[in-house]
C-alpha cells in the first residue's frame, strides 16, 4: 500500500502547522480527514480554524469532517471518535499532533501551565489512542502515529523547560507502551520527530531565534506519509525523525523542505548528534524495512 486512498484518519490539533499538513498529504491520495481542534472561529493571532482545513483538504481531493475538540476532556475525544467512525465507517489512522509548549524553568512556570501541558500532550494522546483503538484493531493496517522525540535523558533538555520535557517525553513513553502492547494485534504505534525547527505557531515561542530559519511543515507530512502507508506489522515502535524516514525511502534533496532559500534550519530539540537514529539498532532495523518495502512498491 502506498496510498492513504480510502482510509480514516483522526488528526488533533489539525486546523493549523504540521497537523493540517498531514491532513492534506492524505487529502491528495483520497483519505477521509476527521479535523480535530478547538479553533471553529477565525483566531486573532493564529491562522486557520477547523472549517479552513476542512475546507483545504476537500479541495485537495479528500473528505473532511471538521469537529471542534478539546482533547483535555475525555467524554469531548468520546465523541469525536463516535462522530468520525459513524461518518466514514471507522477509523484506520490515529495522528497524536497536538501540543502545548511552554519553555520556562520551573520557578517561572505556574502550575497551570505545568498541568496545560501534560493534559495536552501526555494526557491526550494516551486519551486518544484509548477511543480510537476499538475502531484500529478492525483496520486491515492501523497506525497511531504522535508528534514527540526519541527518549533521551540528557540532562541538557530538562535544564531549562523540565515541565516541557517531561510532558513531551510522556508522550514518547506511550508510544513504548502502545507499541508493544498491541504489536501482536497488528496496529502499528510509533513516534515521528524533526530534526530541525519546523515553521509552525509553536516556533515563535522559541525566544531568539532568526526568522526563516525552519523548514515547512511539508517534510513531516512527506515522513509521515511514508510511515503510515507501510505494513503496520513490520513497522512499529520505532521513533522517527523526517530525515532518517526520507532518507530510508531514496529521497536526499532537504533544501526543497527549508522556509527560506540559503538559510539553514535551526536544530531542534532532544536529540543528539546521532540525530536520525542509526546508532540505534532497532530503529536502524525499522528504517531497512521501511526503505524495501518502499522502494518494492
Amino acid at each position: 500500500m502506498t496510498s492513504l486512498k480510502g482510509k480514516t484518519l483522526f488528526i488533533t490539533g489539525a486546523s493549523r502547522g504540521i497537523g493540517k499538513e498531514i491532513a492534506l498529504r492524505a487529502a491528495r491520495d483520497g483519505a477521509n480527514v476527521a479535523i480535530i481542534a478547538k479553533t471553529d472561529e477565525p483566531h486573532p493571532k493564529l491562522p486557520g480554524t477547523i472549517h479552513s482545513a476542512a475546507a483545504e483538504v476537500e479541495e485537495a481531493g479528500g473528505k473532511a469532517l471538521a469537529l471542534k475538540t478539546d482533547i483535555r476532556d475525555e467524554d469531548q475525544i468520546a465523541a469525536a471518535v463516535a462522530k468520525t467512525a459513524e461518518t466514514f465507517g471507522g477509523i484506520d489512522i490515529l495522528i497524536n499532533n497536538a501540543s502545548a509548549i511552554n519553555l520556562t524553568p520551573t520557578l517561572q512556570t505556574p502550575m497551570k501551565r505545568f498541568d496545560l501541558m501534560h493534559q495536552v500532550n501526555t494526557r491526550a494522546s494516551f486519551a486518544c489512542a484509548q477511543a480510537c483503538l476499538p475502531h484500529l484493531l478492525k483496520s486491515d493496517n492501523p497506525h497511531i502515529l504522535t508528534l514527540s522525540p526519541p527518549p533521551n535523558l540528557s540532562p541538557q533538555w530538562f535544564a531549562n523547560h523540565t515541565g516541557y520535557t517531561i510532558s513531551k517525553y510522556g508522550m514518547s513513553l506511550i508510544t513504548l507502551g502502545l507499541s508493544a502492547e498491541f504489536a501482536d494485534e497488528g496496529v502499528a504505534v510509533n513516534s515521528l520527530w524533526p530534526v530541525t525547527v519546523i515553521e509552525t505557531a509553536a516556533l515563535n515561542m522559541i525566544p531568539g531565534l532568526e526568522q526563516g530559519r525552519a523548514r515547512t511543515p511539508q517534510i513531516i507530512a512527506d515522513a509521515a506519509h511514508a510511515i503510515l502507508t507501510a505494513p503496520a506489522r513490520e513497522v512499529t515502535g520505532g521513533f522517527f525523525t523526517d530525515e532518517s524516514v526520507l532518507e530510508a525511502i531514496g529521497v536526499t534533496d532537504f533544501e526543497q523542505y527549508n522556509l527560506t532559500p540559503g538559510k539553514a534550519p535551526y536544530p531542534d530539540f532532544f536529540l543528539e548528534l546521532d540525530r536520525n537514529g542509526k546508532n540505534d539498532p532497532e530503529v536502524a532495523k525499522l528504517l531497512t524495512k521501511l526503505g524495501r518495502f518502499h522502494k518494492a512498491a
